[in-house]
């Protein structure tokens, strides 16, 4: 739990510095870069709160 939560955090710290590079810079790589990171991010986090919920799900059968 705590190593997702690093994970979750890592991922999203670098999605806001490479919207802040994007900012800086006016290069649309680094926006593409920002975009990227956080779709994967909640991707991932969708996924970890589906484990979640099975895990339970399957203590109450």
């Amino acid at each position: 739990m705590l190593l997702f939560r690093l994970v979750f955090g890592l991922l999203l710290v670098a999605g806001v510095l490479c919207f802040a590079m994007y900012i800086g810079t006016s290069q649309l790589q680094w926006r593409r870069r920002g975009v990227l990171i956080v779709k994967w991010t909640v991707i991932a986090a969708l996924g970890f709160f589906a484990v979640l919920i099975l895990e339970r799900l399957a203590l109450l059968l």
